[in-house]
């Protein structure tokens, strides 16, 4: 079982869990997940945890690394896109169309 910083699912997907699941740590893999590295998490380890989190079926997954200023946004199908310089702003996609963080809100 694995914790990521943030998680978001789905209402669909969260109103097919048992009620008693949805009052503890539910054993589904979100939609959408958020790392955020720590000065004593390597950046190999947490991207090897995105990984495993698109294989088992998350959509959308943002690593960022508030230390050097890169953010890696991970999709089902597709190679990390890494992003370089928190100018940018990360976008929900198709997934969350209205969500996007401001990278320059983590300076």
């Amino acid at each position: 079982m694995r914790s990521p910083d943030l998680a978001w699912i789905g209402m669909e997907r969260w109103k097919k869990l048992p009620e008693h699941d949805r009052t503890r740590f539910a054993h589904i893999c979100p939609d959408f997940v958020v790392e955020l590295q720590s000065p004593t998490d390597p950046v190999q380890t947490l991207q090897t945890k995105m990984a495993a989190w698109i294989n088992n079926g998350c959509q959308l997954g943002w690593l960022i690394d508030p230390k050097n200023e890169k953010a890696y946004v991970y999709t089902p199908g597709n190679a990390p896109e890494e992003i370089h310089g928190f100018h940018h702003k990360l976008s929900g996609g198709t997934l969350l169309p209205e969500f996007e963080l401001d990278l320059l809100k983590l300076k």
